[in-house]
């Protein structure tokens, strides 16, 4: 080892580095390699990927910086996806002209709570921002043209 810090690894099979754990690992599902990345804190791993086998076709190839900080930026940017689409199950959002010429823009925010399943629904101008209206509604209600333009006429979701 050179001169790493006392908690970074940078072993031919095990890299500890930069909050990443790399894991050079038998695949379970054939006679090959895999390399598993976990976020350091996390329970289990963000990316695991196959790993190519080594000159012996035995043993799996050593990680090296470049492999490494490759598979950080992979295993980084799996999380990034998964982060956006988490958001994008829970927040919808609508916008249309209304009757006057303006820009309204209707957002249904569902609480992610097992205990008081719930989701927000929220009318703005679009141009200053201002509440036009708020109300609790369902998780499952169903954000349509027709739902929106009802709800900032009526009140009712």
């Amino acid at each position: 080892m050179t001169d790493a810090p006392a908690d970074e690894i940078d072993d031919p099979r095990h890299w500890k580095k930069d909050g990443w754990i790399a894991r050079v690992i038998k695949n379970e599902d054939d006679d090959g390699w895999a390399v598993e990345m976990t976020r350091r804190g996390d329970s289990e791993p963000a990316l695991v990927v196959p790993w190519t086998m080594g000159r012996d076709k035995k043993n799996p190839k050593p990680l090296d910086h470049g492999g490494f900080h490759t598979l950080v930026k992979n295993a980084t940017e799996t999380l990034l996806r998964h982060e956006q689409t988490a958001t994008a199950r829970l927040h919808r959002t609508f916008s249309y002209v209304g009757d006057g010429g303006q820009r309204i823009r209707i957002d249904l925010d569902i609480a992610a709570d097992d205990d008081d399943p719930h989701a927000i629904l929220t009318a703005r101008d679009e141009r200053t921002n201002e509440v036009i209206r708020t109300s609790r509604v369902p998780p499952s209600f169903k954000l349509s043209a027709a739902s929106a333009q009802r709800f900032v006429r009526t009140g009712e979701a």
